[in-house]
C-alpha cells in the first residue's frame, strides 16, 4: 500500500486536532524547553564574549627597579618580548607611575617620597591569564626587576565561575531536551492508544507498517517544529529586549550587557540550532513512541 504525502499530512492534522489539548500542551512544553535551551546557549555565548574581553583586560605588571639603568630596562623589555606567555607589553615611565600614585596614596606618604623613588613598569597582556604564575616565576628576582604583580586570586575565581556556568548551562539544556522528548513521546502514545482499534482494522486490510507509522511520526515532527518556532521568537525577544545586539546605543562600553553583545550571525546560528533540535526532538520522540507502543 503506497504512502502519499497528502495522506500523511491529513492524518497527522487529524491526530493533532483530535488530541488538541495534548497537542497544545506538547507544543508549549517543547517551546518552553527549547526557549530555555536557546536562552542558555545565547547567554553562554555572551558569557564567553565577556570572558574574552575580561581576559584581554587582565594585566601582569613587571615593576622595574628605580635604580635600573637603560641597559637593564631594555634587557627586561627584550626578555618580555621573547616570552611565549606574553602577547604584548606597554612601558610606563616613572613619571606615569608617580602620577598614578598621587591618585591613591595619602598626602603624608607622598610628601616623604619623590618621583625618582617610584619604579617604572611594563604592563603586559598575556596570551592566557592562567599563565600569569609562569611569568611571575620567570621574571621575579631577575636583575633590574623590582617586583611582579598579577591578579592571581581573581583569575582563579573567574575561571572557576566560568567552568561552573558552562556545566550548569549544559546540564539544563540536556534535562530540558529530555523532558521535551518524553512529552512528545507521551503525546504520540496517547494518540496511538486512542486509535488502537482503527490501527487494528488497517492492519487487517493489509496496511503496511510504514503506512501506519508515518502519520504518527509526522505528528511528532510538527509538534517539534511548532515548538521550535515559538522558542526562536523567545530567543530573538531576549536578544533585542535585553540589549545583546551590538547596535544597542543604550549599552555603555563598561556595562556587562555590552560586553556580552552578540552579532546577528551568532544569534542566527543559535536560532538555527534551536530549530534543528526541535525537529530532532520531535522526530526522535515520535519514532521511539511508534516503535515502543505501536505493534507494527
Amino acid at each position: 500500500m503506497a504512502v502519499s504525502p497528502g495522506y500523511v499530512a491529513r492524518e497527522a492534522a487529524t491526530n493533532l486536532w483530535r488530541n488538541r489539548l495534548m497537542t497544545a500542551a506538547a507544543i508549549l512544553t517543547v517551546a518552553v524547553s527549547l526557549a530555555l535551551v536557546g536562552s542558555a546557549l545565547l547567554l553562554k555565548q555572551g558569557a564567553s564574549k565577556a570572558t574574552e574581553l575580561w581576559q584581554n583586560g587582565v594585566q601582569t605588571i613587571v615593576w622595574v627597579q628605580p635604580t635600573a639603568g637603560p641597559a637593564q630596562t631594555e634587557a627586561i623589555k627584550t626578555q618580555l618580548g621573547q616570552s611565549p606567555y606574553v602577547k604584548s607589553c606597554e612601558y610606563k615611565t616613572q613619571n606615569f607611575d608617580y602620577n598614578e600614585a598621587k591618585k591613591v596614596l595619602p598626602a603624608d606618604e607622598l610628601a616623604v617620597t619623590t618621583e625618582a623613588q617610584y619604579p617604572a613598569s611594563f604592563r603586559c597582556e598575556l596570551n592566557d591569564p592562567s599563565q600569569a604564575p609562569a611569568v611571575y616565576q620567570a621574571f621575579h628576582g631577575k636583575p633590574g626587576v623590582f617586583d611582579v604583580k598579577y591578579p592571581g586570586q581573581q583569575i582563579k575565581t573567574m575561571q572557576s565561575v566560568i567552568r561552573v556556568l558552562q556545566w550548569v548551562f549544559l546540564t539544563v539544556a540536556v534535562v530540558l531536551l529530555l523532558s521535551a522528548s518524553v512529552l512528545i513521546l507521551n503525546t504520540i502514545r496517547m494518540a496511538i492508544f486512542a486509535r488502537r482499534r482503527e490501527v487494528s482494522v488497517m492492519k487487517l486490510v493489509g496496511a503496511t507498517n510504514w503506512f501506519i507509522r508515518l502519520p504518527f511520526m509526522a505528528e511528532g515532527m510538527i509538534q517539534g517544529v511548532l515548538g521550535a518556532g515559538v522558542a526562536v521568537l523567545v530567543v530573538l525577544a531576549l536578544y533585542w529586549g535585553v540589549g545583546l545586539n551590538r547596535g544597542n546605543s543604550a549599552a555603555s562600553a563598561n556595562s556587562i550587557v555590552a560586553q556580552m553583545s552578540l552579532t546577528g550571525w551568532e544569534v542566527f546560528g543559535t536560532c538555527l540550532l534551536v530549530s534543528l533540535v526541535g525537529i530532532g526532538v520531535g522526530a526522535i520522540g515520535s519514532a521511539f513512541a511508534v516503535r515502543r507502543f505501536l505493534d507494527v
